[in-house]
């Protein structure tokens, strides 16, 4: 307080500071956007001397209430959850969709169903696209290899056209790959023909030299050939599997299912 009583106005506000006036108004600025320093901040620039900034709020929603005649409705959660997946796009179906590849029918595209090593027998369920479990195997057996089907193929049983895919390592269901076909594999399964791709994996760097289902070892087709046998023996259901055909006649059986 000075002599004559009245208030000493503070240096850092004073009319020679005009940086600090700049910067203290706008620090309030920021802080004005805030409802409860609103009053606050009108008091002190009156004090300070400083032109009191103008707060623009947003008007705050108007919420019905049964006064009003309104009831606020929310969708369930599922629902807004359903309505959101029906403005996306639809998923791609691995049967119809997925392209069955160039190459074919010597290179061309697999879908993954079972991987090697697995007893759960998986299947595609043709209306949703999906991978779903049809059974775990009766018999103490496991698939020698991966399976599945090659896309965009029809078969007599109105089922794409099975592979079994040769090559080092297990696949997860659902997963496609580029295989080359090395041979065929006659088969009846309870007297419908259930013929399968014998093919190896196009990018495995073990097995993508075969050309020839003559060219891989004895004890492997006999392998392949016992799995199918067996694997359905428990259940009582027959199946017979003819001698392996050569490359030439797994190209015919692709082409003509295409």
């Amino acid at each position: 307080w000075g002599t004559a009583g009245r208030q000493t106005p503070s240096p850092v506000l004073s009319s020679s500071g005009p940086l600090y006036r700049f910067i203290f108004t706008t620090i309030l600025l920021v802080f004005s956007s805030c409802l409860r320093f609103r009053e606050r901040l009108q008091l002190l620039c009156l004090r300070c001397d400083l032109p009191i900034p103008i707060l623009i709020m947003a008007p705050p929603p108007e919420v019905p209430t049964k006064a009003s005649g309104l009831q606020i409705s929310h969708p369930p959660l599922n629902e807004r959850i359903l309505s959101s997946m029906s403005r996306r796009s639809v998923a791609a179906h691995p049967w119809h969709d997925l392209e069955i590849g160039p190459g074919a029918p010597t290179i061309f595209n697999c879908v993954v169903e079972i991987g090697k090593g697995s007893k759960v027998k998986y299947e595609l369920d043709k209306k949703t696209g999906l991978i779903k479990v049809d059974r775990v195997l009766y018999s103490s057996v496991v698939y020698p290899h991966n399976y599945g089907f090659i896309p965009r193929t029809l078969c007599e049983d109105n089922d794409p056209l099975d592979v079994l895919v040769i090559m080092q390592e297990p696949v997860l269901p659902g997963c496609f790959l580029r295989a080359k076909a090395i041979g065929l594999m006659p088969m009846i399964d309870q007297g419908e023909k259930d013929d399968k791709i014998i093919a190896v994996c196009a990018d495995d760097p073990e097995y993508k030299h075969y050309n020839d289902i003559k060219e891989l070892p004895p004890h492997r087709l006999a392998e392949i050939r016992r799995f199918f046998e067996d694997y359905k023996k428990n259940e009582n259901k027959d199946v017979a599997v003819n001698d392996f055909l050569p490359a030439s006649s797994a190209y015919k059986a692709i082409q003509h299912s295409m």
